[in-house]
């Protein structure tokens, strides 16, 4: 694999060898609370590495300083690595781009190629600056829902486990065993200290649940599920849809802290190799280690690391 190299406003972390290779991943990061600037390098080099997907990972950026600004919520450059991807992973909140960042996106998300959406993606866009794209607010009423309801599967509704206090254990929703991106995980094995987000059930069109939230007592894995109605129906917390033919998945966990958790890990890596048509290939055994030292932070507003740059997660 060659080196890494970085771009102004991201990194791109060369593919080599692997079922992946001469596929390409970008991965957009841009949200204030749950450190998507520091899960997404993560998994960009767990792709590339270990699987040989060439990657491109970008973030929000404080034009200023070329610094990486995970509440700046109208600026990530970079977006033009979009029209060679074959696989585009979204891990936003609440964006109002300007049109000509938003061009990049609008156009890969009508294209019919992959997407997978991991927490907050559910509500990517909240547009006030420009109307041009308005139809992907979390939101619109026309185009329901916009981006995350219509495209992914579901918008921003509440919090249904307690958000800091109760933790999520994810169990395989029935008949979902025999899903690829459930390959070499087991049911219970999954856990983030994320809580369960409430869904609208059923899922809307083609959404099929492949994995269920178990709302925990606490914040740690062996806590004890909740009694109540609350895991009484479970909400759904991944699942896999079609969206002008494209291939998607989304997961309603994905906090950075969510990555350390192996069988959390191996959904995600499944799920790519799903989207890109590569089902085929994906082994129980495949290797989704760590790279490198990954001490993720604890997810809350205002606790992002100020001054970083995009190289600065290469290493």
């Amino acid at each position: 694999m060659g080196a890494v190299t970085g771009l102004a406003a991201g990194i791109v972390f060369p593919g080599g060898n692997g079922p992946g290779k001469g596929k390409h991943v970008v991965l957009v990061s841009g949200d204030e609370e749950y450190r998507s600037e520091e899960a997404l390098p993560q998994l960009a080099k767990i792709l590339s590495q270990r699987h040989g997907f060439k990657c491109t990972v970008l973030f929000a950026i404080n034009p200023e300083d070329g610094t990486i600004k995970p509440d700046r919520i109208d600026n990530i450059p970079g977006l033009e690595a979009l029209a060679s991807a074959d696989l585009l992973i979204v891990a936003l909140r609440w964006r109002d781009l300007p049109d000509d960042q938003m061009k990049h996106f609008a156009d890969y998300i009508e294209s019919g190629k992959p997407m997978i959406g991991l927490r907050t993606a559910t509500h990517s866009f909240n547009f006030k600056k420009s109307q041009t794209y308005a139809k992907y607010s979390y939101n619109n009423k026309e185009f329901d829902g916009g981006f995350g309801r219509q495209v992914l599967g579901e918008t921003w509704i509440n919090h249904h486990g307690k958000h800091g206090v109760q933790s999520t254990k994810g169990l395989f929703a029935p008949g979902a065993e025999g899903h690829p991106i459930l390959k070499g995980i087991k049911s219970g094995e999954i856990w983030g200290p994320t809580d369960v987000y409430t869904v609208k059930l059923p899922l809307p069109g083609d959404s099929k649940p492949l994995v269920l939230g178990q709302v925990l007592t606490g914040m740690n894995a062996s806590d004890p599920a909740l009694e109540g109605p609350k895991n009484d129906p479970m909400m759904p917390v991944a699942w896999v849809k079609s969206y002008n033919k494209s291939r998607v998945f989304t997961t309603t966990m994905g906090a950075a802290e969510d990555f350390s958790n192996d069988a959390f890990r191996r959904m995600v890596v499944n799920a790519c190799y799903w989207a890109v048509g590569l089902e085929k290939k994906i082994g129980p055994k495949m290797d989704v280690g760590l790279v490198g030292t990954f001490t993720p932070t604890h997810f809350g507003f205002g606790k992002f690391k100020p001054g970083l740059k995009p190289e600065d997660y290469a290493k």
